[in-house]
Formats: C-alpha cells, structure tokens, sequence
C-alpha cells in the first residue's frame, strides 16, 4: 500500500466489536451511534480503537438515502478484564 496525498494506509487491527446497523440517511447517523453508546452503557462495556464504518448500500447502489444501510462497529472490551501497557 503507498499513500495518495495526504491520505496514508492504516492497517485496522482485528477487534471484537459492539455491532449496530443504521438505515437511512447518514444526516441522521449520530442517532444509531447514541443508541450503540446507550447499548455499552448498559453493558458496562468499554470502548477502545478506531471505530468502524461499513457502508452496505449506498449513493453507489440507489439515489434513495432511505434505502440506505451503514453498519458501525465499536471496538469493545469489558473494563474489568482489559489491562494496559505500563508506562
């Protein structure tokens, strides 16, 4: 992989991931987020990482946002088990 301007290759690395779908226009998106932050609230899951877009139908499939379907992954662990580097 080269870079192309000012965009550089970034490898993601493998993660258990908080999966939610959203359907429809992504000016609404941050809604499906809150309800992915509510969901690992709840579940006193924490996240840690890049976070994941999919896009699964898009402007590249069909014109009609309403039709559209982004899937977003949060890389989680659980609090209690996950240990960091020391500095």
């Amino acid at each position: 992989m080269r870079s192309i301007g000012r965009v550089e290759p970034f490898l993601v690395p493998a993660a258990e991931l908080a999966v939610i779908t959203h359907h429809g226009p992504l000016a609404d998106v941050d809604l499906t987020y809150g309800e992915l932050g509510a969901y690992t609230m709840r579940h006193e899951i924490s996240v840690t990482g890049p976070l994941r877009e999919y896009y699964l139908h898009d402007a590249r499939h069909t014109p009609d946002p309403a039709l559209w379907t982004t899937e977003i992954g949060w890389p989680v662990f659980r609090a209690e088990h996950h240990q960091t580097d020391s500095v």
